[in-house]
């Protein structure tokens, strides 16, 4: 690896937050979770989990509309809400799904800072009861529009850059925080991989 290249490398590792990530429940196109993943890339969210409970699991994503961004995060994915869920609570503190409910709070008031799950459903029919019962609470972004819902790549863009706003506000891009143990890892992960960013 060239001294450069290492540079780029660490540059984007240090920005990397490792107390924020992406559930998508039972995402039928590719090319949403795709477009998903080259935000998660762009803020800094490194870990994303897909859950496929009703759908078979994905063999490969919309590679134009991820410009390769799977190739940089940590993928993991589930059959099972229950592994899934296991494995989320032992990282991340809360767990929220984005639901239009009585109890729904707004995006905005959710402190983005500190350890947290946000999940995602279907384009369709959104997060499944089974998961609403599993997480923590709901949230919204508020539209004062109509149509009430955001095309889910969409929505997730809105909610990860209201949590790049606070994180940044915070100075969380300022430090490292992914572990010594975990960044080291993607380091040399990372090293491996033939295509030039």
């Amino acid at each position: 690896m060239t001294p450069e290249r290492k540079q780029r490398l660490t540059s984007v590792l240090n920005k990397r937050q490792g107390d924020i990530t992406i559930v998508l429940e039972n995402v039928t196109d590719p090319h949403n979770i795709s477009a998903v993943m080259r935000t998660c890339d762009a803020v800094g969210v490194q870990e994303i989990y897909i859950l496929n409970t009703k759908i078979p699991p994905h063999k490969k994503w919309g590679v134009k509309s991820s410009s390769s961004a799977a190739k940089w995060l940590t993928v993991y994915q589930f059959e099972n809400a229950a592994d899934c869920f296991s494995s989320l609570r032992n990282r991340y503190s809360t767990i929220l799904t984005t639901h239009l409910s009585s109890d729904a709070v707004s995006l905005h008031s959710i402190d983005l800072t500190k350890s947290i799950a946000l999940v995602f459903g279907n384009e369709h029919s959104g997060v499944s009861e089974e998961i609403r019962v599993l997480a923590d609470g709901n949230f919204i972004i508020p539209q004062v529009g109509i149509i009430r819902s955001l095309n889910i790549s969409v929505a997730c863009a809105v909610t990860l850059y209201e949590a790049y706003r606070q994180k940044t506000n915070a100075g969380q891009y300022n430090q490292q925080s992914l572990d010594d143990v975990r960044y080291n890892g993607l380091l040399e992960e990372w090293g491996f991989k033939d295509e030039e960013i």
